[in-house]
């Protein structure tokens, strides 16, 4: 409603119990939450994939992201009741956040400086800084506290019914959690898709525009319903008097430090002089919250990992479930679809078994069960990892090369290798693993008699060596892959053992015009099965092969491919790196954890702290718990950058550790913390105050008695002398 002065004289109309509007603002919250969660579900691959930031880099400028988008914020709420009004604040916000997310989708664009064709942006600076300088991105979660404010404004009267107030918390968490899961769904979908004009490359741009559209969409939802809406005009921001007030009790209280000056009973006191006793009193109850919000910080260290290294571990698995392929940034969507579904069951099912069984399941104990159960999540995150360094190949380090055999002669051959033992190779067939080498050139034998060349073998690096059939032609090496391929996808190339030239594509990848004895550069495929088409002159065959995730994989094509078509053989297979085999359903464990500790520790925290908070407190609590995100996330972008730990799984118990002691601190503030109702609080002190009132009317009393008793008195007198 619009009344401005007495927001209960007029209510709107209302929906199974909750004023219409508040349906406006959960739909807008729907929208914007999609927007938000979908730009970020693939924010840490655009970073890595796209602007070719290393794992490390990325991850230090995703939680970056994340903790701005948390501070902020605070600077909206000062901005809204200080300045534009709530209203008015979340209009104009949303408007330059929907520029934003526009402007990301078109940095998005590889085509615009992608000058030669190839997929890759000539101009990479330009997409860089085009994206670091699109910090209107960090107002988003300006939009969520306004949206939070205007949600506690006279819409709903929440403080007085705890159990509408529970179930709204819970509705609204899940509206967040269904806008995400959607989002979470959708754009790493469309991101898998393939668009561009010159090449055609992973479409970041498309992922990025759809959830701008969806803010958009939110931002006309939440006008439409604007007629609705308590408006109240800018009165200035609580936070500001609540840090003026405690800076004036920390300052009069260093002025008067002498032992000659009484103590008082709490060093806010020393703020009467100035403040009011009442706003003194709800200062006191803020802080007793906000020290309890000290270790709270960690738990967002490890739950905002999801977005990064989690799903950084996702590249490095399998996203194969059958009939239905996962794309790595969509294992996110598990966190969503649990928390629709362990939501409704802990608030009908578990809290009241739990009380039924006569265990006092306190908000902070919950929220103490909620930390641990994320460094379970992180422990089983580290096993997750162990499973997959098993898996992957060993690179040689700095001070090493390493070298591959591929016989391209029809006959078997014996290889020579300093420090190994003879190598058989058969025709048409390579050595089954890398040899490694400290030296930068050896000498090598293959045949009988003898033939001896010395190599040359750059540090650091992976290279294969192609054995010809007359051994007198030149010894060629190749450069081989030092890392798997990213996003899951196979590289892909060709050696041709043909004497003719040959050509091969896909309807995907044209690999080119391939030289007689000679090779093609690597291409990278996605997962599924392809078939390739290879031909000569007026031949032509087709062979089809089904690819995992993370392959690489060198294909000989033998000199009797277009003599002998019926044998398959014809296409020898060499496998140079072996897929990604550990299945992502191993992360499922790691995010029923995290979730159930979200729903334990996140929903039951801001139930916590709005039933802690005085009336007019709110919002300075809602700063501090948003703070407390903000600070896990910077506390992740310094393990990241400072560690530097050889493992990632060590990183993953460094962090559970690190959780598991916060959480021991946690429950021994929680067991001496007592339970607030500000309300009655708030109440006493105005009793209190009405109270002082009363005996300064009293005190005033007798002397208007005496004066009228002097004045009758008077009256008398001059009667007396009258009658005289």
């Amino acid at each position: 409603h619009t009344d401005k002065k007495d927001p209960e004289k007029k209510k709107s109309k209302e929906v199974f119990g909750y004023p219409i509007s508040i349906f406006f603002i959960v739909v807008n919250e729907f929208c914007e939450r999609f927007s938000y969660y979908g730009m970020r579900a693939v924010l840490v691959l655009y970073f890595t994939y796209f602007l070719r930031w290393d794992d490390d880099l990325a991850t230090s400028i995703y939680h970056t992201f994340v903790a701005l988008c948390y501070l902020t914020p605070i600077l909206g709420a000062i901005v809204a009741d200080s300045w534009l009004g709530k209203f008015k604040t979340i209009i104009y916000l949303s408007i330059v956040y929907a520029i934003g997310q526009v402007a990301m989708a078109v940095s998005a664009i590889h085509d615009i400086t992608d000058t030669d064709g190839d997929g890759i942006p000539n101009n990479m600076s330009f997409h860089v800084w085009v994206s670091i300088l699109i910090t209107v991105h960090l107002v988003s979660h300006h939009i969520q506290h306004c949206t939070t404010c205007v949600i506690k404004a006279p819409q709903l009267v929440l403080s007085v019914q705890d159990k509408q107030r529970r179930t709204f918390f819970s509705v609204f968490y899940l509206c967040i959690n269904g806008g995400s899961l959607l989002s979470t769904i959708i754009t790493p979908i469309l991101r898998a898709q393939e668009c561009g004009i010159k090449s055609k490359e992973s479409c970041y741009s498309l992922a990025f525009g759809v959830p701008a559209a969806l803010m958009v969409v939110a931002l006309l939802v939440f006008i439409v319903g604007s007629g609705m809406y308590y408006k109240d005009e800018p009165q200035g921001n609580i936070m500001l008097d609540v840090c003026k007030c405690i800076g004036f009790a920390i300052k009069n209280r260093f002025r008067h430090r002498s032992t000659r000056y009484p103590k008082r009973q709490h060093w806010m006191d020393w703020a009467e002089e100035k403040y009011d006793k009442l706003l003194i009193a709800q200062i006191k109850m803020v802080l007793k919250v906000l020290f309890l919000y000290i270790p709270l910080p960690m738990f967002w260290t490890l739950f905002d990992q999801k977005g990064s290294r989690w799903t950084l571990q996702a590249t490095t698995m399998d996203g194969n479930f059958g009939a239905l392929v996962i794309q790595p940034d969509q294992m996110q969507t598990v966190n969503p679809i649990l928390i629709l579904t362990l939501v409704p069951i802990m608030d009908i099912f578990i809290y009241p078994l739990i009380q039924k069984c006569g265990l006092n399941f306190t908000p902070l104990k919950r929220m103490t069960v909620g930390m641990f159960l994320a460094a379970i999540a992180f422990v089983c995150a580290a096993l997750v990892q162990i499973e997959i360094d098993k898996t992957l190949p060993i690179f040689p380090s700095t001070s090493q090369s390493q070298l591959k055999l591929l016989n391209m002669g029809n006959n078997s051959v014996t290889v020579r290798l300093p420090g190994n033992d003879p190598q058989e190779l058969p025709a048409t067939t390579a050595s089954l693993d890398y040899f490694t080498f400290e030296s930068e050139q050896i000498s090598v034998s293959i045949g009988s008699p003898e033939v001896t060349n010395t190599l040359s073998l750059p540090m650091g690096e992976r290279q294969t060596l192609l054995i010809p059939s007359d051994l007198s032609d030149e010894w060629l090496q190749t450069d081989d892959l030092t890392a798997k391929p990213k996003q899951g996808n196979n590289a892909v190339r060709f050696v041709n053992g043909m004497n003719t030239v040959v050509n091969v594509s896909t309807t995907s990848v044209y690999f080119g015009l391939i030289e007689p004895l000679y090779y093609s550069n690597y291409s990278l495929i996605k997962s599924g099965e392809h078939t390739f088409t290879l031909w000569s002159d007026t031949q032509k065959c087709d062979f089809t092969m089904k690819f995992r995730f993370g392959s690489a994989y060198t294909f000989i094509i033998n000199s009797n491919l277009f003599s002998d078509l019926q044998k398959f053989g014809s296409i020898t297979p060499i496998q140079d790196i072996q897929p990604n085999s550990v299945s992502m359903a191993l992360q499922i464990p790691q995010y029923f954890f995290i979730t159930a500790g979200e729903v334990m520790f996140s929903v039951t925290g801001l139930e916590f702290s709005y039933s802690q908070a005085p009336s007019n407190m709110k919002a300075v609590l809602q700063a501090g718990w948003l703070l407390t995100v903000a600070i896990g996330n910077f506390i992740v972008l310094i393990v990241a950058e400072l560690a530097k730990l050889s493992k990632q799984w060590t990183e993953f118990v460094l962090f559970a550790s690190l959780l598991v002691a916060v959480c021991f601190i946690f429950s021994i503030m929680a067991h001496f913390y007592t339970y607030m109702d500000p309300a009655e609080i708030e109440a006493q002190f105005k009793k209190k105050g009405d109270d002082d009132e009363d005996d300064k009317s009293k005190r005033q009393r007798p002397e208007v008695e005496m004066v009228k008793r002097c004045s009758v008195n008077s009256h008398k007198e001059d009667d007396k002398q009258t009658r005289i």
